[in-house]
């Protein structure tokens, strides 16, 4: 998948996610632990506990879409909680070296 639109904003969730969730599940997570508006045009990127699964939540004009990628050798570097913020944000640009 590729941003082609710089001025997405991206958001990444730290630490691990249960990738169970679809859609409703996911968007909920966005707009409640986040306080994040899930209908804007931003890309929310879940890793799982494995790092090796990724989902990608993004609204377009009437319905979401669900990006979902699994590696088959190595794992995703991804940040933990850490940093005490339950999201990163990056940029488009960051986001399509992952």
């Amino acid at each position: 998948m590729r941003i082609t639109n710089p001025s997405h904003r991206v958001y990444l969730a730290t630490g691990a996610t249960d990738l169970r969730a679809s859609i409703d599940g996911l968007s909920l997570k966005v707009s409640h632990a986040f306080n994040l508006d899930p209908f804007d045009t931003s890309y929310f990127v879940f890793c799982n506990r494995s790092k090796n699964k990724l989902k990608i939540l993004v609204w377009e004009h009437n319905g979401f879409w669900l990006y979902y990628k699994r590696v088959d050798k190595g794992r995703f570097f991804w940040p933990d909680t850490s940093r005490g913020t339950a999201t990163i944000s990056l940029s488009g640009r960051e986001l399509n070296w992952i």
